[in-house]
């Protein structure tokens, strides 16, 4: 096997390996191997090389506030004020695909569809970031706010993100409930003025006992996702 084969190898061992993480150790990472990650997901392209993202790893009580204050916030159904909009009521196929994957996480958790604190239990953990033991919080320069490529790029960098951290024996899963209280989760994480937050991602050791972690959701084909033009086959 030539050099090529085995990056290539390792590299899909990783891609079809991922997935999403819910439970977690409690064992705490180390800050180290935190930057580790980010230096390798730094390599992620962006548009005219502006890498408009920035990070802010967060962990120990400044985290535990975060999630106690968005918990309590959500328990009190105080509106959310995430400063990146999310899609609240997806239809047709794309609501679908989001049953499906509930549907998936509830048979693995054995939450059924009447078990009404169950489930709360379920979507409190989101808010709580999935008990990780630490989160990184992916912000731009708000200068570029209004500009869809500056959040594009950060797409890209938080895949790179849960990859490079799965290569290294991390979990993640990237958690928009974790932000929905932004001016909470940027006086505590001490999110300078000038950045926009988008999204969260938890990170920490796999729980292998967690049955919701073995969870594979089920994708697109590329036929349905992919039109060729200009192939003679």
């Amino acid at each position: 096997m030539d050099d090529r084969e085995a990056v290539a190898r390792a590299y899909a061992a990783v891609v079809n390996g991922r997935r999403s993480i819910r439970g977690y150790k409690r064992e705490a990472v180390p800050r180290a191997l935190l930057r580790d990650v980010l230096a390798l997901a730094m390599r992620s392209p962006s548009s005219l090389n502006t890498q408009p993202w920035n990070f802010y790893v967060v962990t120990g009580d400044p985290l535990e506030r975060i999630r106690a204050e968005n918990t309590r916030r959500n328990l009190e159904r105080i509106p959310s004020t995430r400063e990146f909009r999310g899609m609240e009521n997806y239809e047709g196929v794309h609501r679908d695909r989001q049953v499906g994957i509930a549907k998936q996480l509830f048979g693995a958790m054995g939450i059924a569809r009447d078990d009404r604190p169950k489930r709360t239990d379920w979507v409190l953990r989101g808010f709580r970031q999935f008990d990780a033991p630490a989160c990184i919080v992916v912000t731009y320069d708000k200068v570029l706010v209004g500009s869809d490529i500056a959040p594009f790029d950060c797409g890209a960098v938080a895949t790179a993100i849960v990859n490079a951290a799965w290569s290294k024996g991390l979990g993640c899963v990237i958690n928009s409930q974790g932000i929905m209280h932004s001016e909470v989760v940027r006086r505590e994480a001490g999110i300078a003025d000038d950045q926009t937050i988008m999204i969260c991602i938890a990170i920490g050791w796999p729980d292998g006992d967690f049955p919701a972690n073995a969870v594979v959701s089920t994708r697109k084909t590329v036929d349905e996702a992919a039109t060729f033009v200009g192939f003679e086959a």
